[in-house]
């Protein structure tokens, strides 16, 4: 079956339409039951932390009971669980929710007609690796700039890059950087007191990057941001905000003009 025959046998609405809108009027009413229950799952299973929703579960099981043998090829097909899984992504990504990027869908259509008391449609949140994510160690290896180190490996929750070792506030020390490019040379000048770091999500496990360069009033354009990555050959700027950039392996971070690969062991 092709895609566009697909989307005519259900009903190209239930796709269209955004999942956490109310269903359409034309959509089959088994349909909009599958996405009120996916909604609702979701809702149950978010909490709040550090200011921010989290959903936390990385497989959202569909289990469909009392399936007509004639549409079970349908349900199961991979159609209908793509376009579900790319709802519920855009869905969690509207209301800035984080939720594990592998996050799945999966569909489960059981022929036959359910037992005495058994509801027709049962959806699960699981955790295929439950608790905190596998942590894989990374490393910082400095390709231009002078250092206090030539490598470092990103073993802590927060790993802080800066100018200076220990960065002091009015209210005394601040922050100590792990990454210092303290050295008093032309590239080490481009960085700044309070650069960047790089925390480890243990929800997701990933690495992020985020900005912290801190610079007086005027002192820069509004278009420099200080911070990027160049990534296939193309350069990512990392602004400053509260969600951070997330790093792949071979990434090439620049702090001003000082450059660090980040590489994964």
């Amino acid at each position: 079956m092709t895609l566009s025959e697909f989307l005519e046998k259900f009903g190209r609405t239930v796709f269209e339409g955004p999942l956490a809108g109310p269903p359409h009027r034309e959509t089959p009413a088994e349909l909009a039951e599958i996405r009120l229950a996916v909604l609702d799952r979701i809702r149950e299973k978010s909490y709040r932390s550090g200011g921010r929703k989290v959903f936390p579960f990385d497989l959202l099981r569909v289990e469909l009971r009392g399936v007509e043998e004639s549409r079970r090829d349908l349900f199961a097909g991979q159609f209908f669980r793509r376009y579900l899984e790319q709802e519920v992504h855009g869905a969690l990504h509207a209301a800035g929710c984080r939720f594990p990027e592998n996050l799945r869908v999966d569909v489960d259509p059981q022929v036959g007609l359910p037992q005495r008391g058994e509801t027709w449609l049962v959806v699960e949140a699981l955790s295929q690796n439950p608790g905190a994510a596998p942590r894989q160690m990374a490393r910082l290896t400095v390709h231009d700039g002078a250092a206090n180190v030539a490598e470092l490996r990103l073993d802590k929750a927060r790993t802080h890059i800066g100018r200076t070792r220990d960065v002091y506030r009015n209210e005394g020390l601040f922050r100590r950087n792990d990454l210092v490019f303290e050295e008093d040379t032309e590239v080490n000048r481009s960085v700044s007191r309070e650069h960047a770091h790089i925390r480890f999500d243990k929800l997701t496990g990933e690495y992020r990057l985020f900005n912290d360069r801190w610079l007086a009033r005027g002192e820069r354009q509004a278009q420099e941001c200080g911070t990027w990555i160049v990534r296939d050959g193309l350069s990512l700027e990392v602004h400053r905000d509260s969600r951070g950039t997330r790093l792949e392996p071979g990434d090439e971070i620049h702090f001003g003009r000082a450059v660090a690969i980040f590489e994964l062991e």
